[in-house]
């Protein structure tokens, strides 16, 4: 199981995840999709333990 509550991350005044809130069971599918900029790497750093979150767990 991946969960996550409340991710954010900031670099100075850029938001570059806000309060990313999800919950995925074993077997699930997700995929993240928008523009560039919008936070999806940085979100899957976080739920890799790659980058620490300024806020959440």
């Amino acid at each position: 199981m991946i969960e996550t509550i409340k991710l954010t991350k900031r670099y100075g005044n850029l938001i570059a995840a806000n309060e990313i809130t999800l919950k995925l069971a074993e077997g699930d599918v997700f995929g993240f999709i928008g523009p560039n900029g919008s936070g999806k790497t940085t979100t899957m750093r976080m739920i890799a333990t790659l980058l620490a979150p300024d806020y959440g767990e």
